[in-house]
Parts: C-alpha cells; sequence; structure tokens
C-alpha cells in the first residue's frame, strides 16, 4: 500500500514541491520584511503538510475542514509516541517522571487523532481502494496511511528539513555560491526545469544531502528484537546476541565512525562527490546502508528514497531563488529551531 502511494503520486512530487515551497519562501520574505527575522519551523510545518496532502491525496488541507490545524494535531501525536525519547529542557526531576517513567495517556489525544483520521478517510479513497484490493480493511488502511504521512514522512520532514537548512547555514557563504552556480547551472542545461536528470548533475548538492543525513541522523534511536541468534562484530570485537534479546542501536556510533569518516564531528559539504561516494554504504540513517534498499526481509525504510528526493528538491529549490541565507539556532524537542535572520535574493 506504501508503494502504491509511492507510485501513484510520482508525477505530482516535483510540481507540487515547487509550488507549495515557492508559497512557504514567499511567506518568510514577508516576515522577513516585516519582523526582520522569520522563524522557519512553523511555517515550514505548514507547507510540508500542505505539500505531503496535494502530492499524495491530490489535496490541500488547508481547504478543508482540518485548514491549518493539521501540523498541530500531528506533533500533539507524535510528541506523545515520541515522549519517552524526547527532552523538553524542563529540569530532571519533572522530565523523568512526566515523559520518561510511564507511557502518556492515548485518551488526552484521542480527538485530535479522530480529527486526522476523518480527514485522510475523505480524501485517501484511491489508495483505500487498493488497499481493500490487496484484503485490507477500509480502517487499518486508514490508519496506515495517516501513520505513513503523518508519523514517518511529515515527522522526517518536520526534523530533517530544519536540520539541513542549519547545516548549510553554518557552513557560510562560500558554500552557498557554489551551491547556487551547480544548481543553476544543471537546471539551464536541462531546459530551465527541474528533473530527476538535472539533480543527478549536481554532485554537490546530493553530497551536502547525504552529509546532512550522516552527521545528524533524523531518527537516530532504534529499536527491535533479534529474530534468531547472531553475532554482530564492531572493528575490534565480536557480540553475540540471543534469540528474542532487545536491541538498541544508536545511528551516530556509525556514522560518525573515526576509522570510516574523516573528521566525522565536522560537516564536510563535498564528501560524497567523486570518490567519496564510495562511503555512502556507511551512512545509514534509513536502518540501512544507503547503497541498498527496502525489503520485505529488512527494516529499511520504505520511504528512503522518497525522503532523499524531498531534501534535494528542498535544497534545489532554496538555491534556485537565494544566493545566500543567514540563520540563528536554538534547540528544540525535535531537530533544530532555525530562524532566517536575512535571505539574498538571487541576482539576474
Amino acid at each position: 500500500m506504501v508503494f502504491f502511494m509511492l507510485k501513484s503520486s510520482i508525477r505530482r512530487v516535483l510540481p507540487e514541491f515547487e509550488t507549495t515551497y515557492n508559497e512557504l519562501f514567499d511567506g518568510l520574505e514577508s516576515e522577513l520584511a516585516q519582523k526582520g527575522k522569520a522563524l522557519f519551523n512553523d511555517a515550514g510545518e505548514q507547507a510540508a503538510f500542505r505539500f505531503l496532502g496535494r502530492a499524495y491525496l491530490e489535496t490541500n488541507p488547508e481547504e478543508t475542514k482540518i485548514g491549518k490545524d493539521g501540523p498541530k494535531l500531528i506533533s500533539t501525536w507524535v510528541l506523545f509516541n515520541l515522549g519517552p525519547l524526547l527532552r523538553l529542557g524542563l529540569p530532571w526531576f519533572v522530565e523523568e517522571p512526566l515523559l520518561h517513567t510511564f507511557r502518556l495517556p492515548p485518551a488526552l489525544i484521542k480527538k485530535n487523532y479522530n480529527k486526522l483520521y476523518e480527514f485522510f478517510e475523505s480524501f485517501s479513497s484511491p489508495i483505500i481502494k487498493h488497499a481493500e484490493s490487496l484484503g485490507i480493511s477500509k480502517e487499518e488502511a486508514v490508519h496506515n496511511i495517516l501513520f505513513t504521512i503523518c508519523f514517518n514522512t511529515f515527522g522526517g520532514i518536520k526534523i530533517l528539513f530544519p536540520n539541513t537548512l542549519k547545516w548549510i547555514g553554518r557552513a557560510g557563504t562560500n558554500l552557498h555560491t557554489q551551491l547556487a552556480a551547480e544548481i543553476r547551472g544543471a537546471i539551464k542545461n536541462h531546459g530551465g526545469k527541474v528533473t530527476m536528470a538535472a539533480m543527478e548533475q549536481m554532485p554537490l548538492m546530493k553530497s551536502v544531502v547525504y552529509e546532512s543525513l550522516r552527521i545528524e541522523p533524523p531518527v537516530a534511536l532504534q529499536y527491535g528484537k533479534a529474530k534468531r541468534d547472531l553475532t554482530i562484530e564492531s572493528h575490534d570485537a565480536i557480540f553475540k546476541v540471543k534469540e528474542g534479546e532487545m536491541l538498541f542501536g544508536y545511528q551516530p556510533f556509525a556514522t560518525k565512525d573515526p576509522k570510516v569518516f574523516d573528521r566525522p564531528e565536522e560537516f564536510v559539504p563535498d564528501r560524497f562527490v567523486g570518490a567519496g561516494e564510495e562511503l555512502l554504504k556507511y551512512v545509514t540513517w534509513s536502518n540501512g546502508p544507503e547503497t541498498e534498499g527496502p525489503t520485505v526481509g529488512n527494516k529499511q525504510c520504505a520511504g528512503k528514497d522518497f525522503v532523499v528526493l524531498i531534501t534535494r528538491l528542498f535544497v534545489v529549490e532554496l538555491f534556485r531563488r537565494y544566493d545566500s541565507f543567514d540563520i540563528e539556532v536554538a534547540a528544540s524537542p525535535l531537530g533544530a529551531k532555525v530562524t532566517l535572520t536575512s535571505l539574498k535574493r538571487a541576482r539576474l
């Protein structure tokens, strides 16, 4: 069902992304002109949900009963699901018993969840019909559509786009200039349009996206029970795991391995350009090597390639429009809180 969603939306993704994120940038520019700064996160989340509605469901959520409440409803639901992993900056003696000791009662967010359910039930008819042809009930299909779009995709964008903006912003004007030249040159060579072929001619842009995923994986923690006895090897040790034992994985242990990556704690924009592509097999943000794909037999992110695609599109649309930008960064329970302090429009 998930792959049907992705396949059926393929012709809408690029044009709807361009439309939606140009709307986002228009709004950020207006806020910047009025206030001298513009918070990316809230506006970015509205744009993300609007894009996903348009791309997957051919519907702008803001023109439906749910209005602009979608991101707020999703964020509340995600908070309750990820509470044990979050840090809100409260004193430990408040945060530990409140978030990390007991499961938050689902009844508190049932009303919000039902609003999301009703939205997806109303606007997901083709996906639901396909699910029913596979023997999946309508109710189960709607729950899965909601989870896929809201938790997996929207939740990923909520973390990944601000983090990507943060790392590129901190890298400075020299990188911005290189990205703008590469991106605009490739688009010009492909008829002035953003296409898959054009993006394949942007090695620095692709490397920057992979480096963002490497240095700060959007989902840093994984859990799973061993289905059989196995051994896990590191560079210098072997660990025996028994069937049924709980495994915990912390992505940065792998993605910042100093025996694999030079200057692992630094954001190196061109790390994966040219011969550096060989290192992609060690980029495991998707719960598996970047050089491999999801299958029925593994737990790799089913939307792995979609996440890479839309993050590339985000960087492309950013530098298609701007020469450079400046930011301020603060901590956030999920990802970074990014405030834009300047946006320098592309010079004709």
